[in-house]
């Protein structure tokens, strides 16, 4: 006997949280695929740009101080790290 109540009193809650879940995602939908996808975009050419402009100076200072590829991978590599840094910014602000 003792059941019944508590078994309304949680069946009550469940109604309560469901509708809350209801109304938070109406306030906030689901991004659409083409969002998520344009995201991912963004991401990767947040990386790859600057590791491009790191390549192509680093290879270019090389070439105009005869240092081989020592400033080309130094670049590349900080290009990298810049790049990365950048998409995990952007991402825990969105």
């Amino acid at each position: 006997m003792s059941d019944a109540p508590r078994e309304g009193n949680h069946l009550g809650r469940a109604a309560r949280k469901e509708a809350e879940r209801e109304e938070l995602l109406a306030q906030d939908p689901e991004p659409s695929l083409a969002r998520r996808f344009g995201q991912i975009g963004i991401l990767g050419w947040m990386i790859v740009i600057p590791v491009l402009v790191g390549i192509f100076v680093g290879s270019w200072l090389d070439r105009l101080l005869g240092t081989g590829i020592t400033l080309g991978a130094a670049l590349t590599f900080a290009g990298a790290a810049l790049g990365l840094w950048l998409a995990f910014r952007w991402m825990h602000e969105q």
